[in-house]
């Protein structure tokens, strides 16, 4: 697995997740002056980059002088946007000096090829339509009423609920941090391989975006063990395969629907979920995973119709039943609300998967890493969002990227990982 120190485009985290209560109340006003330079910023940087790119044509390698221009302009980007979204806490500079807590590295120039230089605006269009899955697509859909609307991006969401729980807490969740700088990531490569900063392709793994990541031991988790191989004939036909799983997990979604509302009633007096409906709900869990990962060609199998435990590459590991929070089950639609609309933002990404892991194993016969591995955190929250509407746990769903926990030790200082959103 590719590590961060071997990209010539890297985010460092050194932020202490501790958030001045009245800077995040005002934090887009504080915003705003940097937002203007930035823009003045970026005119500049539009000229430079037209210059570098036909100087990078004609001699191979990006000038010095150019090179440091736009990896400064980068760093002050990523200074600004982190600050903005909440991702860190203390004012930037107007520099775009080193030293941020969300700080950029980009590596000195280095050969390119120039055929990729020459066609680099139309390598990089997959990379725009995954930026619009992080920062809003910016185009107009419909909804299934004719009603017209945009989609918002996921930092946006994740910056929203961090303004609310910094503002309540004073700290910013782990998880919503981490997710935002694995964004704040994959931009500042778009932008590098965007200017010839770099020929990297921008890479959209999430366990390589950041550096180390917690390793988590939670309720609900996500175990892979796909192989990246696609068939090219099931990938062409994916979506009309899919249909029979579509059909019979709808019909599926209507039982659980009652179920669910049993449990609830069930858990609410007794304080702990009966173990048929967690078997159950589990269950449904379960295969809701194969099918998204099938569909979205985060995994290559068809899934059967059980929803089986280690049945799929793509596997969601549920721990048993245990007692529950009362009141946290009671209000448990109110509080799983922020983890829906999460949920609904990492949709957006998940489609972006989708759409670029069909042309890519199509062509080559392997789901590119990165996408896989996007799109695997997008069906782990979402699972994580579902078992906990459905009370499956009452551990809320954790939004940032994480590794596998490390293996059972029979040392009692060894502490667990903390859980939280």
């Amino acid at each position: 697995m590719e590590t961060a120190s071997e990209r010539p485009v890297r985010l460092t985290v050194a932020d202490d997740l501790q958030r001045n209560r009245l800077t995040v109340f005002f934090r887009l006003l504080l915003a705003l002056p940097f937002l203007i330079w930035l823009a003045i910023w970026a005119v500049g940087a539009f000229f430079v980059a037209i210059a570098n790119w036909a100087a990078t044509l004609v001699r191979g390698a990006s000038p010095r002088q150019l090179h440091a221009f736009l990896a400064r302009f980068a760093r002050y980007s990523v200074h600004v946007y982190a600050f903005l979204h909440l991702a860190a806490g203390p004012l930037p500079r107007f520099s775009g000096k080193p030293g941020y807590p969300i700080d950029l590295e980009i590596d000195p120039p280095a050969r390119q090829n120039r055929w990729k230089v020459g066609f680099r605006l139309v390598l990089a269009v997959p990379v725009l339509l995954l930026l619009g899955a992080f920062f809003g697509s910016g185009w107009s859909q419909y909804d299934s009423s004719g009603d017209e609307y945009q989609r918002i991006g996921l930092l946006v969401v994740a910056a929203v609920f961090g303004w609310f729980s910094a503002l309540a807490r004073g700290r910013m969740p782990r998880g919503l941090r981490d997710l935002i700088a694995y964004g704040l990531s994959y931009a500042a490569q778009a932008w590098a391989y965007l200017t010839l900063l770099t020929d990297r392709y921008p890479s959209s793994d999430p366990l390589t975006a950041i550096g180390p990541l917690p390793a988590r031991d939670d309720p609900i988790r996500l175990e892979s063990s796909d192989d990246l191989q696609r068939n090219r004939l099931t990938v062409f036909f994916r979506l009309l395969l899919a249909i029979p799983h579509l059909i019979w997990l709808g019909l599926w979604s209507i039982v659980a629907l009652f179920a669910a509302i049993g449990n609830w009633f069930a858990t609410l007096f007794t304080g702990t979920p009966p173990a048929g409906l967690h078997r159950f709900l589990a269950a449904y869990v379960r295969y809701q995973a194969h099918v998204g990962a099938y569909l979205y060609l985060v995994g290559n199998p068809f899934p059967g119709f059980a929803g089986d435990r280690g049945s799929y590459p793509i596997e969601i590991r549920i721990a048993d039943r245990a007692p529950q929070n009362r009141w946290i089950v009671g209000f448990r639609l109110v509080l799983a609300l922020p983890a829906a609309l999460l949920m609904a933002a990492f949709g957006t990404l998940l489609f972006s998967v989708a759409v670029l892991g069909w042309f890519a194993s199509l062509f080559t016969g392997k789901m590119p890493l990165g996408l896989r591995n996007a799109g695997a955190l997008a069906l782990r929250y979402t699972a994580q969002a579902y078992g906990y509407l459905l009370l499956l746990t009452d551990a809320y769903p954790y939004s940032g990227p994480n590794v596998a926990p490390p293996p059972l030790t029979a040392d009692p200082t060894v502490a667990s990982p903390p859980r939280g959103a």
